[in-house]
């Protein structure tokens, strides 16, 4: 059966071109069930949901250990190997939806400034303002290519090789400027280079400085981080009327349920939406929606 394993990986590596991370994640999760169901090969949609039922994990954590189990089946039928899918039709385990952290504008704000405040704070502003401004990840914006900047938008290779195009505001470009002029001429193809063997700046060397602009700013470190400004993103924009499509597309959501979870800023969104607009609305105490 490891074989059938390796097969499948490195067929995700040549056709898919899923990153490093999701094939070993891919790769511990099927091997893992392995040892525990026995033969993949004579498993049925009743074991496999059972399995997934009696494991203990986030629902992020779930959701991709069952993303690994459909692929793979998909992977053995295609080449023939199987005759019949037997993770076609499993279900998720019911879990409860941990809503994303949020930071307020007014957070944002104080981030940015406070990193002027930190030794690198030309790099570090132009990285959060990036951040909040397009809602990258943080791998995105540590691997941030130079050819990337195309003045008011930057063009992101994401998961999967997947191109998108994200815009930026007239504040972001404008940090980005200030940093590329303050950077100068390196022979680097990074837009944060380093000189460690990464040769850009890592997520965890980032995450830490911007751990430090937190307790500048007054902000509970432990509130921080790299994906908040992400989850920050795409809340304010969806909170402002955003198309919840355009926010998949600019986040590099290939699934619009992913993109869902920010739908829990809706209900006064839509309250403002019905009392602006609705043609009965004006004067209406609506109450709660």
């Amino acid at each position: 059966m490891m074989k059938y394993i390796d097969m499948f990986l490195e067929a995700l590596a040549a056709e898919k071109g899923c990153s490093k991370q999701t094939l070993d994640a891919y790769a511990s999760d099927l091997k893992i069930a392995e040892q525990t169901l026995g033969d993949l090969l004579q498993q049925n949609t009743k074991t496999i949901q059972t399995y997934l039922s009696n494991l203990d994990c986030k629902a992020s954590s779930m959701s991709r250990k069952a993303s690994a189990f459909r692929s793979f089946y998909k992977f053995l039928m295609s080449e023939k190997i199987i005759t019949s899918n037997p993770a076609m039709n499993i279900e998720l385990p019911k879990k409860n939806k941990t809503l994303p952290k949020c930071l307020s504008v007014e957070e944002i704000d104080l981030l940015i400034s406070s990193a002027g405040d930190i030794k690198t704070s030309i790099r570090l502003s132009c990285m959060i303002e990036l951040l909040y401004a397009s809602g990258l990840r943080v791998s995105e914006l540590c691997e941030l290519p130079l050819t990337a900047n195309l003045g008011d938008k930057l063009l992101i290779h994401g998961k999967g090789a997947k191109e998108r195009l994200v815009p930026m505001h007239e504040s972001a470009q404008k940090s980005l400027q200030n940093w590329l002029k303050y950077r100068g001429d390196t022979d680097s193809k990074y837009v944060f280079p380093s000189n460690g063997k990464s040769g850009h700046i890592t997520r965890d060397g980032f995450f830490k400085i911007l751990k430090k602009c937190a307790v500048l700013a007054g902000i509970s470190p432990d509130r921080v981080s790299p994906h908040v400004l992400r989850h920050s993103f795409a809340s304010h924009l969806l909170e402002g009327g955003a198309n919840l499509r355009a926010i998949q597309t600019m986040l590099g959501h290939e699934d619009i349920s992913t993109t869902q979870i920010y739908t829990h800023i809706l209900p006064e969104t839509l309250r403002k939406t019905v009392e602006k607009a609705h043609p009965l609305a004006k004067n209406k105490d609506f109450g709660e929606i």
